[in-house]
Order: C-alpha cells, then sequence, then structure tokens
C-alpha cells in the first residue's frame, strides 16, 4: 500500500486523523530537537557551525527529500487539526451550560490558537534564514574556507531585540503547542494508560521546557554579547 492510499484511509474517520496527527507530530518533534542540537553549535564557535552547515548541503537529494517530508508532515498535521477541530465543533449540538476549563489544560485549549501562532512563526523564520527575504546580504556571506559563513548569519540576524523577542515568543508558541502534543501523541498511538498518562504530559512539559531554553539561549546570548 502506497503512502498517498495509507493517509487517505485512515482520513475517513477520527481514529484514523488522530493517527495522522500524532505521526506527523512525531516526525515534526523529531526535527524540532534535531534542528536545535545543529543550532547550538554556535556556541562551539564558527567553525563547528559552518561545517556543519557544509554537511547538510553536501547530503544533495537526502536533504531534500528530508525537506518534503517535513513539507508534508506540516500541510498533513495542519489540514487534520483543522478537520478534527470542524468535527468536534458539529458534534456538539448542544452548548454547555456550565464549562470547566480546569477538566483540561490551557495548553490543551489552546492547541489551535497555538498551532495557528507557530505557522506564522515558521513561515517568518523560513523567510529569514533560509530564504533570507529578510536579510538578503546574508547570503553573500563567506568564512575564510569559501564556505556560507551561517555563523555571522546567525549572530547578526539576532543583534536586534525585536527579531529576538519575534523569536522567543514563537519558540513558546512551539513549546506550548509540545507540552500537550506529546501526551496527546501517546495516548493516541496506544502507548500510554491510564497508570502512565500523568507521567507523560509531565514529560511534555519538561521536553517542552528543555526545548525553549534551548532555542532561546542563542538569540538571548547573542543579543547579551556572549555570542559575537
Amino acid at each position: 500500500m502506497n503512502p498517498a492510499m495509507t493517509i487517505r484511509m485512515l482520513s475517513r474517520s477520527s481514529i484514523g486523523k488522530k493517527v495522522l496527527m500524532a505521526i506527523t507530530g512525531l516526525v515534526l518533534f523529531g526535527f524540532m530537537v534535531a534542528h536545535l542540537l545543529g543550532n547550538l553549535l554556535v556556541f562551539a564557535g564558527p567553525e563547528a557551525l559552518n561545517a556543519y552547515a557544509l554537511h547538510l548541503r553536501d547530503l544533495g537529494p537526502v536533504l531534500w527529500v528530508a525537506r518534503g517530508v517535513l513539507l508534508v508532515s506540516i500541510l498533513l498535521h495542519i489540514w487534520v487539526s483543522v478537520r478534527l477541530t470542524r468535527e468536534n465543533r458539529a458534534a456538539r449540538r448542544e452548548r454547555y451550560v456550565v464549562y470547566h476549563p480546569s477538566a483540561t489544560t490551557y495548553a490543551a485549549r489552546t492547541m489551535m490558537l497555538s498551532g495557528l501562532l507557530l505557522l506564522a512563526y515558521l513561515i517568518y523564520h523560513v523567510l529569514h534564514f533560509t530564504f533570507r527575504v529578510i536579510n538578503p546580504s546574508a547570503a553573500h556571506f563567506t568564512d575564510s574556507l569559501g564556505r556560507h559563513d551561517v555563523y555571522r548569519m546567525v549572530v547578526l540576524g539576532f543583534q536586534q531585540w525585536p527579531v529576538v523577542l519575534i523569536y522567543v515568543v514563537g519558540v513558546g508558541m512551539v513549546c506550548l503547542h509540545v507540552s500537550h502534543g506529546i501526551g496527546s501523541t501517546m495516548q493516541t498511538l496506544g502507548i500510554n494508560n491510564e497508570r502512565t498518562i500523568a507521567l507523560f504530559m509531565q514529560w511534555g512539559r519538561l521536553f517542552a521546557l528543555l526545548i525553549f531554553l534551548g532555542y532561546c539561549s542563542i538569540p538571548t546570548a547573542i543579543l547579551l554579547g556572549a555570542i559575537h
């Protein structure tokens, strides 16, 4: 069975959509962690970060396949999220007389909002560092070995506090999404149960906090002059 047919079959039921949401969420989470580990090389200096960037570029077709999988996962994640939200609203034939938000977490109640803000942040991030639309001069930076000077691009990109603020808020939305998404994914895939659900929710919050601190450490360190 090809992937397109599998996706079509899963999308026919609510459970199937939730499975698609969980799988694409795991793909995006894996990319987020790998991307963070690569970005943290900025603390090791220009040689380490620029060599890593060159290695990624030398992957050639493999890198483009990975980008394609990432893009498909993002689009599927958004599409399934919108479909499930509409189905849930349509299933509520009567409004709640009294709503008790304490029955769920803030992260769970704002998954759609944080997802939309996350999408806006990703678009800004891609325009900033991948396509360099926001900072076009960065496309011409090269180091002493003739490699694209990613280190210089990152440092110059985070020397203005409004840009740093955008990234901190954007990463905050990412982590708000992740804090609930990990536990929800484990539940959808049947990995947890009533005894372990609280543990997975705690792990989700912990992973979200670590990702937040990791990503925010880079622009904050640059803005404060610790990386120059």
